[in-house]
């Protein structure tokens, strides 16, 4: 019998095990690829189980752009090797393509510079994904083959385009034909290669690519009134395969947390909106990106966090330390995962996955997957299990107490999000994070480029958040709500600085960004050496991410002050 939770003592003792392994067992029944009747059945399933509980529900029909991967050939020297392609992928058609192997590693930037791609098929290290995939487009190659780290064919979305493309991104879909093949058949390829052997391939592939009806189901459970703050709790439903652990485990979580907060509404202070999407494995997170942009206007007005959930419950996953979470909300995670696990929480940043279509809302965010492997000896683009978007992603590899942990760490996370006093965000931490940057900026930049305003606005900004701090530490429970929109309404300015370029209604590509995009005109001006022949143009650049800079700082700043 497994030791008592730290948690059992709130609301995580009343984190039932059965429950959630008969969950389970319902998620295991289907193959749930966006778009198609087995996933709306089970869609039919959460929407029923939700009722129960006490939530409003909508179920939304919408249309998305979605790849489905089918049947794939490669073959060399006539031998045909095991294989897959992958979602937007090109599809070759019944003649399929023939062309010769040019191996770039694992197909960085620099990999792609000292090859000759152009009208080949690059031979590439490690599973099939959005920015290897974009490269390997530019250079010109019409074909990708990737070798699996392991036996295993990992299903993956190659699209580097946010949610379902526009009219200015289609064009950056993948203009490749792309497969996977085992590492042992890959390997083979790859001596060659490196042999100076000319090496021919042919590939034939389906990908089933196109305008579906996907659905996202929406509960509201309302705690303070139609129009009051809610914290947005969400997964995706579709999957890969039967997909039980990616993501049934944390449809699993979803459902029991939303139980439990149900059965004690009257401790919460804020409302609570459970999102179920489509698209995420299909179309690049085609439901979030979608729900975002059509609902923008509420969510601005009305959402004070994000807790996303993905793949809880894995065997073997005992590790809890570095799970995405922005910095205003390290401290929330650190917390509840010391108090859950005594883990040390590192407050990883997010990474560009997830679900995370809300930062140009400028709404804060957590989690995302919460439980990991330990690392391996074999490179992998996941600590979520060797079973992870395979065949093999089944109930045999769920953990009913690993489950039971990661629910009672998320039920908890939700709890302080809707229950505590004032939202419990802290700016002092990401104004604590941006100072570290200034403080390597500023002199790199030196004097070419006058900053002073960028640190008047962020000592203002830092006066003003310590201050409210300390005010919201003892304020009456009256003045909560008043808190609450200020901190909002900071949220708005700072987020966006934070994880994206700037444009607050357009979603960012889904390829890698780095930390603090919207600044990244910055960096490189600091990066530049004095006088480099390119300074001027860096300059001009520069100035305009300083100003951005600059207003969203006051904005925030503004939306703190006490009066």
């Amino acid at each position: 019998m497994s030791e008592p939770s730290p948690l059992d003592g709130k609301l995580g003792g009343r984190v039932d095990a059965a429950r959630l392994m008969e969950h389970i067992a319902e998620f295991a029944k289907r193959v749930k690829l966006s778009g198609t009747p087995e996933e709306l059945e089970s869609f039919a399933y959460l929407k029923e189980r939700m009722e129960s509980y006490g939530f409003t529900t909508t179920l939304i029909l919408h249309d998305a752009y979605i790849s489905l991967p089918g049947a794939t050939e490669t073959v060399v020297d006539g031998r045909p090797l095991d294989c897959i392609t992958h979602s937007m992928a090109v599809a070759t058609g019944a003649e399929g393509i023939t062309a010769d192997l040019v191996y770039v590693g694992e197909g960085t930037a620099e990999d792609f510079a000292r090859a000759d791609v152009a009208g080949k098929i690059a031979l590439i290290d490690g599973i099939a994904v959005e920015d290897v995939a974009d490269r390997a487009s530019r250079a010109g190659a019409i074909g990708e083959i990737h070798i699996s780290p392991n036996e295993h064919l990992y299903e993956m979305c190659v699209s580097p385009v946010w949610g379902s493309p526009s009219q200015h991104t289609l064009a950056d879909l993948p203009t490749t034909a792309i497969v996977t093949v085992r590492n042992d058949d890959g390997a083979k390829l790859r001596e060659r290669c490196r042999a100076g052997e000319r090496v021919t391939a042919h590939l034939k592939t389906e990908v089933d690519t196109g305008w579906r009806k996907t659905p996202i189901l929406v509960c509201d459970l309302d705690i303070a009134g139609p129009d009051a703050p809610f914290v947005l709790f969400c997964g995706h439903h579709d999957t890969w395969h039967y997909g039980v652990m990616d993501n049934g485990g944390a449809n699993a979580t979803m459902l029991e947390a939303a139980r439990i907060l149900a059965e004690s509404r009257d401790t919460l202070r804020r409302n609570l909106r459970v999102c179920f999407w489509s698209g995420h494995s299909h179309g690049r997170y085609s439901g979030s990106a979608w729900y975002a942009d059509e609902y923008f206007d509420e969510l601005d007005r009305r959402c004070a966090a994000h807790v996303n959930v993905d793949s809880t419950g894995g065997e073997g996953a005992i590790v809890l330390t570095n799970s995405g979470v922005i910095d205003e909300l390290k401290h929330l995670a650190a917390e509840v995962i010391d108090a859950e696990t005594g883990q040390h929480h590192a407050g990883r940043r997010h990474g560009r996955a997830a679900d995370q279509s809300f930062w140009g809302v400028g709404i804060p965010s957590m989690f995302g997957s919460l439980s990991h492997q330990p690392p391996g000896p074999v490179k992998m683009l996941t600590a979520l299990g060797w079973w992870w978007h395979t065949p093999h992603d089944l109930a045999e590899h769920i953990d009913p107490e690993n489950l039971q942990r990661d629910t009672r760490i998320v039920l908890e996370v939700l709890r302080r999000l809707l229950s505590d006093r004032v939202l419990p965000l802290d700016y002092g931490a990401w104004c604590e994070a941006l100072g570290r940057l200034l403080d390597e900026i500023e002199p790199a930049v030196g004097d070419r480029l006058d900053l002073s305003g960028v640190v008047q606005s962020f000592d203002a900004l830092c006066e003003t958040v310590e201050a409210f701090a300390d005010y919201a530490a003892n304020a009456e429970a009256s003045e909560a709500p008043a808190l609450d929109a200020a901190l909002m309404r900071a949220s708005r300015a700072l987020v966006p600085l934070d994880y994206t370029f700037g444009d607050r209604f357009v979603h960012d590509s889904a390829v890698p960004h780095p930390a603090w995009p919207a600044l990244a005109d910055l960096f490189a001006l600091a990066r530049l050496a004095k006088g480099a022949p390119e300074e001027k143009f860096h300059i001009v650049s520069a100035r305009r991410a300083r100003n951005r800079l600059i207003h969203a700082l006051r904005e925030a700043e503004q939306a703190l002050t006490l009066t």
